[in-house]
C-alpha cells in the first residue's frame, strides 16, 4: 500500500486553475495597455528606440492575446 498522500503529491510551485487564469488575463490587459500607449508616442520617441509608425500600428492592430 502506498503512504504517499494527496497532499504529498501535490507541486505546490504551480498556480491552480484560477491562478493561471488570473495571470493570463493580467498579461492580456498589460499588453492591451502597452500596445495603445505606443500609439501615444512622439516621433522622436520612436526615434530614440528605432521603430516607425508601421511598426507601431502592426503593434498595435494585434489583438491582446498574441504576443
Amino acid at each position: 500500500m502506498s503512504t504517499l498522500t494527496h497532499e504529498s503529491m501535490t507541486n505546490h510551485h504551480v498556480p491552480g486553475i484560477w491562478g493561471q487564469l488570473s495571470e493570463t488575463v493580467h498579461l492580456w490587459r498589460r499588453r492591451h495597455q502597452a500596445r495603445r500607449e505606443l500609439t501615444h508616442w512622439t516621433e522622436r520617441d520612436l526615434h530614440d528606440v528605432g521603430l516607425t509608425w508601421s511598426d507601431i500600428v502592426r503593434e498595435a492592430e494585434k489583438p491582446f492575446w498574441r504576443a
